[in-house]
């Protein structure tokens, strides 16, 4: 495709029905996902709590939101995706909403409650959308170019999120930023489930399996993989606080993840514009290990300005990475399941943020090279998956558009 041709799929795909409000909707919606843990953590600490509740906190609200995101996704599948994200943005802006009335710091039980109710009541926007892109779009093109808005935007979430959520703390109060999370939300879900598409009946509604999507031998390869990316993104955070601690460099904690968040947002431009001339399935593999390739040298650096360049080029394959990923798993799901599958996929990338936020925090004091070997050594895990038992993920349907 010629940069003209993918500037006018562009185009195209943002000026389809529905889709300008429902992923503007959806990043405003998404917003409480990266705010509620820095709100949380300050919360506490504003209430004279110690880091460890913080996080404590933080972890329930990531874990209680990762467990919930496939059981709304089955009920999308089940039903629509408005009453859905409705009912649960509701329950969402209440707790959040109770959380910001009460000292977090000082009745934990409380506080941990909230903080599960919270994640748990999450929307299914972001699983909600990635299954009705195959339905706002037509063409593999524009399907592609959707999915990497999807993925390439997500970073915007993850950057703003957190500022947000710290200029409010630090300009009004902690409560305050609790309290946003409730209103961003509902202003996204509302967003979103007043459009048309989020009424629209699921495509399958025959019986489905008990397990769901999980049946799919190709789907459980492809969260085992992702489990590992996300192992590399929660151990890569833990990672840059390291070197700014090591090379007394503070500023390094905000901006290698942001280095890494660039390099995914330039990265997705690129691939927007160009398509890669292979099989999904190959593009899956080559996205997956151009991203632990230039991972490895960050288990040897430890100057600042390398630190910089080489969190920068892991990301120029995140956003393609993601992208491909989500239109495979659309392709892997069995009828009826797509935004369980995609609920599935976030899910497990989540969870593995989590396990490599703990590992890598837990090898912080055996100096930067330990803490780097989680996230390269995750990375290169989701390579080999992939590449050993690719044939799980590489059936003929993958190299034409699926069908509804």
């Amino acid at each position: 495709m010629t940069t003209s041709a993918a500037r006018t799929s562009l185009r195209h795909v943002l000026t389809a029905p529905h889709v300008t409000p429902l992923l503007a909707g959806t990043l405003t919606g998404r917003l409480p996902t990266a705010m509620a843990p820095i709100a949380l953590l300050l919360a506490v600490r504003a209430g004279g709590g110690g880091i460890a509740l913080g996080g404590a906190l933080a972890a329930l609200y990531a874990l209680a939101c990762a467990i919930a995101q496939p059981l709304l996704g089955r009920l999308v599948d089940r039903t629509r995706l408005g009453p859905v994200a409705a009912i649960a943005g509701s329950v969402a802006f209440a707790t959040f909403t109770a959380l910001a009335m009460i000292d977090v710091a000082a009745d934990p039980i409380t506080s941990a409650t909230l903080a599960v109710l919270a994640g748990a009541s999450t929307p299914p926007l972001e699983s909600g959308l990635r299954a009705l892109w195959p339905r706002l779009v037509t063409g593999p093109a524009e399907l592609r170019i959707a999915y990497t808005l999807d993925s390439t935007s997500q970073e915007l979430v993850f950057l703003a999120g957190p500022l947000v959520a710290t200029a409010l703390s630090q300009l009004i109060s902690p409560a305050a930023a609790l309290w946003a999370c409730g209103v961003l939300g509902v202003l996204g879900t509302v967003a979103v489930a007043t459009r048309a598409p989020a009424s629209w009946e699921p495509p399958s509604r025959r019986a489905v399996h008990w397990s769901g999507p999980l049946r799919s031998p190709g789907l459980r390869l492809l969260l085992a993989a992702m489990l590992c990316l996300g192992v590399s993104l929660g151990a890569f955070n833990v990672l840059a606080l390291a070197l700014a601690d090591l090379t007394a460099s503070s500023w390094l904690t905000g901006l290698l993840p942001a280095a890494l968040s660039v390099g995914s947002l330039i990265g997705g431009i690129a691939y927007a514009r160009i398509p890669w001339p292979v099989p999904l399935a190959r593009q899956l593999l080559y996205a997956t290990a151009g991203y632990a390739v230039c991972f490895a040298p960050l288990a040897l650096v430890t100057a600042p300005s390398l630190a910089l360049v080489f969190s920068f080029c892991p990301g120029l394959y995140l956003a393609p990475l993601l992208t491909v990923t989500f239109i495979v798993c659309d392709r892997l799901a069995p009828a009826g399941t797509a935004t369980e599958a995609a609920a599935w996929l976030i899910a497990v990338i989540g969870l593995g943020q989590a396990l490599g936020s703990a590992l890598a925090g837990h090898l912080a004091d055996h100096g930067t090279t330990a803490v780097a070997a989680v996230p390269v050594l995750a990375a290169a895990l989701a390579t080999a998956l992939l590449l050993t038992r690719g044939d799980l993920i590489a059936p003929a349907n993958l190299t034409v558009e699926k069908t509804a």
